[in-house]
């Protein structure tokens, strides 16, 4: 009886084949060519060996080189990419800390053209980078922003102001061990020589890279009024109607209070309006708003006000990428305005800044609305957009509750997302559209 054949063993399947030694079939198929390449030989696939030598070729290796020949390429390669890392990582924190720098110096720039209240200037931020880069082109930069910036050498804050400033700059860079800034010592000579001047002016940065400038009293209130500063209410509106520019664009805008003119020179910059109708009733505010008007490179229709004003040098408005909107400047009376004067006016859009401050001044503001929808020559009521901080929660219901006993309609509008101008404080500003 015939022995049973032994049953051989199952190979495992984890197992791999052993692949063939590649530098024995490329002597089998190919021939080493010139470097980096391959000429096919006997045997086919000499596409596959080609595309093989060329990946030894992209790794260090070319084909037909031997590992001795390699190794001195692959440790070139090595230190080349320890390089590019250590190189690259000081690189990545200078601009880093180049650009934070930048913002930090933006920041101290629009704060000091605007004038805004040195407290709220971001010294915090500015000592911590001193401590950590103890330098002099920082301030150096920040003293360029600002005093040195061609806005401030040509319309100028007060020297009280600019003294006030440059003193806390030299004190910070007095507290670091950096060499001493002999430009920041020339500047603060150069300030305290200079006379002493009742005006002063502000420069308000708009996004189109202009700016809005004004001649504007330091006193809040001044020759018994409160017109000649510029109030938190209007930089509110300004920025919510360059956020909805459709509102005015191509459109007669009649704004009721203007003071001295930052919301209207500023939607006339940004928004286009067809004409733009300045009004006020102190003659010390007309005559500083028709200069501020002319500061900014506009022209005042001639007729306009019975003011008579010598041409001021403003800016020139050759270039810029807005029309000219044509301009008026009216003298308004609420309580006696008459008849003629409102069948001149013929506005689309109206709109006020904080003009409801004081409970006296409510009915005749509401009967002012009221006249201007009765004289439209179309019938087509204007819209009516007014803003204004509230300060006294009982005046600004009362103003609702008289533009409901009249039957003017009213809605709050949402607020803008955009916060272009910096506030000094933290003001709760309302937007009411009316429907008169």
């Amino acid at each position: 009886m015939a022995r049973p054949r032994p049953r051989s063993r199952p190979r495992s399947r984890s197992r791999s084949r052993r692949a063939p030694c590649p530098w024995r079939r490329r002597s089998a198929m190919t021939a080493p060519g010139p470097r980096g390449a391959a000429v096919t030989g006997r045997g086919g696939g000499g596409p596959r060996v080609a595309q093989r030598g060329q990946r030894r070729a992209g790794n260090g290796r070319a084909a037909g080189s031997s590992p001795a020949e390699a190794a001195p390429r692959l440790l070139l390669a090595a230190s080349s990419v320890r390089c590019c890392f250590t190189d690259s990582a000081p690189r990545a924190m200078a601009e880093q800390e180049q650009e934070l720098g930048q913002e930090l110096g933006l920041c101290f720039q629009r704060r000091f053209l605007a004038a805004r209240q040195l407290r709220g200037f971001p010294w915090p931020e500015l000592e911590q980078r001193l401590r950590s880069a103890p330098g002099s082109s920082l301030l150096a930069d920040i003293l360029h922003q600002t005093i040195l910036h061609p806005l401030c050498v040509k319309y100028p804050p007060s020297i009280k102001y600019r003294r006030c400033f440059l003193t806390e700059l030299i004190k910070k860079h007095e507290s670091t061990t950096a060499e001493p800034l002999d430009e920041l010592y020339d500047t603060l000579a150069d300030i305290l020589n200079e006379k002493e001047s009742t005006r002063c002016y502000k420069n308000y940065l708009l996004p189109t890279g202009e700016s809005v400038t004004l001649s504007e009293s330091e006193a809040i209130i001044s020759q018994g009024t409160t017109g000649l500063v510029t109030w938190d209410a209007a930089l509110h509106l300004a920025e919510w109607a360059m956020e909805n520019s459709t509102v005015f664009s191509n459109r007669t805008v009649l704004e009721l209070g203007s003071g001295i003119g930052f919301t209207g020179l500023a939607i006339c910059k940004t928004c286009n309006p067809k004409a733009y109708i300045f009004s006020d009733y102190h003659h010390c505010v007309l005559k500083q708003l028709v200069e501020n008007i002319r500061l900014n490179g506009f022209a005042v229709q001639p007729g306009t006000t019975d003011l008579i004003q010598p041409k001021s040098e403003g800016q020139e408005a050759e270039g810029k990428n807005y029309q000219q909107p044509k301009l008026i400047v009216a003298e308004l009376d609420w309580g006696s305005v008459t008849e003629k004067q409102l069948l001149d006016l013929q506005p689309d859009v109206i709109i006020a800044a904080d003009v409801v401050y004081d409970p006296e001044v409510t009915a005749s503001l509401i009967g002012m609305l009221q006249k201007l929808s009765t004289f439209r020559a179309d019938g087509k009521p204007p819209e009516v957009y007014i803003a204004f901080t509230i300060r006294n929660p009982d005046t600004y219901h009362l103003f609702q509750a008289e533009l409901d006993k009249v039957g003017i309609g009213w809605q709050i509008i949402p607020a803008h997302s955009t916060s272009i101008f910096l506030y000094d404080t933290q003001s709760n500003v309302t937007i009411l559209q009316l429907f008169i």
